[in-house]
């Protein structure tokens, strides 16, 4: 199966066919009615059209993973709200000029057919053997881009871990960098920000009644498609395998006591009421010490743009290099040209491990001697000089778990923020649903 994300969405209605007005037919015909609005979220039309197309996506894809379907208007219904939830993000990405350009969307499609050991025609083949239009998918993995970049600016930039936190993580938690890991699920009943007595009775009642049917022995994995408001809804609410260090904090107590197959009771968090599930846990123990070479670097990143095509960026770094070659100071034109937050330290990355840049970076790293240039290096964030200024060989056990708490306490950050920032954002969008009336 293809690993590409489940939400495709295109809205390929006409504006006259979205107020549900019927087509002409022939006298004899009974009229067909083409399309009609499923939502309004703010100044935008969800069509039944689409609605369909992303159940009929969804059916198929539940069907090849053998999970079971909730009932239909469940999960029409789940599908018709995570809709409204992308329509409201990428009407917001549009306001703040987040866009995805057509160099960034084929790379990210090219990364999709290796990692599925494709051809670009193999994966275009799978796609439409799978009912998806290659024009359905590129809408796709763009609104995906968007979305993550706003995730970015909206939430993980504005996540700051200190050095203090760091310490009392480890101080308090020093099984959290462990080689333990936790195969995890979970179902959320959201709570509107600001919510009544009468809202916070119903959700509470919504939450008690999935963990009497959980404890009942019904699947959890059809309870979460069901129940749950969480965007991982309609795959059983999987978080997938993680490490201790990267379990959400609310869950990380619990977890530690449940069994597997095990269920919690009813969580609270700022985005609502959860429920977890430990499905399978493995590992465990703390790694010994860790000898592993280090790269010390500099670089200049010029970024493309509408106005600033690839070859022009390449041709700026080719005159740098040449004037780095004849003597100029690398830090010093990295200051005045890089477009890194890395510019003001003169390009300075500080001491790099394995895996810390991009594999594109790392490969031309790593074939520079201390003091060589590159040329020219293009990854996703644009083109690079790199400098290689010396190498060493350094036990990073220490900075591994610093490191490793350091994401950690992000990651968890992260989440929280995002969900409660989901939620912030349903809560002041427009939404009005019109199955129910048609």
């Amino acid at each position: 199966m293809i690993r590409i994300p489940s939400r495709p969405g295109l809205a390929l209605v006409l504006a006259l066919q979205c107020t549900g007005v019927l087509l002409p037919t022939p006298a004899a015909a009974r009229p067909v009615e083409v399309d009609r609005i499923a939502a309004i979220v703010n100044n935008e039309v969800v069509t039944t059209v689409e609605l369909k197309e992303r159940v009929a996506q969804i059916t198929r894809q539940l069907n090849r993973q053998g999970t079971q379907l909730p009932p239909a208007d469940v999960l029409e219904r789940q599908l018709l709200e995570r809709i409204v939830l992308e329509k409201a993000q990428m009407q917001l990405a549009k306001e703040s000029g987040i866009q995805a350009d057509d160099a960034t969307l084929e790379r990210a499609i090219s990364r999709i057919a290796e990692n599925n050991r494709m051809s670009a025609s193999d994966l275009r083949a799978a796609l439409t053997k799978d009912g998806i239009s290659w024009e359905q998918f590129r809408d796709q993995i763009r609104s995906e881009i968007v979305m993550t970049r706003l995730r970015e600016r909206e939430v993980e930039n504005r996540v700051v871990v200190t050095d203090a936190e760091i310490d009392n993580y480890l101080a308090t938690n020093p099984e959290g960098v462990a080689n333990e890991e936790f195969q995890l699920a979970h179902i959320l009943v959201r709570i509107p920000e600001g919510a009544n007595q009468r809202q916070l009775m119903e959700r509470g009642a919504r939450a008690e009644q999935v963990l009497t049917r959980l404890r009942a022995g019904e699947d959890f994995g059809r309870l979460a498609a069901e129940y749950s408001d969480a965007p991982d809804a309609l795959t059983g609410g999987a978080l997938g395998w993680r490490t201790r260090d990267r379990v959400p904090g609310l869950f990380t107590d619990v977890v530690g006591q449940l069994k597997p197959g095990e269920v919690s009771g009813i969580l609270r968090s700022a985005a609502g009421l959860h429920i977890v599930k430990l499905v399978d846990k493995r590992g465990g123990g703390n790694a010994g010490p860790v000898q592993m070479q280090q790269t010390r670097a500099r670089h200049i990143l010029i970024r493309t743009s509408e106005i600033l095509s690839d070859a022009e960026a390449e041709a700026r770094l080719r005159g740098l290099r040449e004037r780095i070659v004849n003597g100029a100071n690398f830090a010093e034109l990295a200051k005045a040209n890089s477009g890194d937050l890395s510019a003001a330290k003169g390009g300075d990355l500080g001491w790099l491990n394995p895996g810390d840049t991009v594999p594109e970076f790392e490969h031309a790293m790593d074939a520079l001697k201390p003091g060589e240039v590159s040329q020219p290096v293009k990854s996703p964030f644009g083109w690079h000089l790199i400098m290689v200024e010396a190498r060493r060989v350094q036990d990073v056990s220490d900075e591994r778990k610093r490191n490793a708490a350091r994401n950690a306490l992000r990651a968890r950050k992260s989440d929280e923020a995002y969900e409660e920032w989901l939620r912030q954002l349903r809560d002041r969008t427009y939404v009005e649903y019109r199955l129910d009336k048609e």
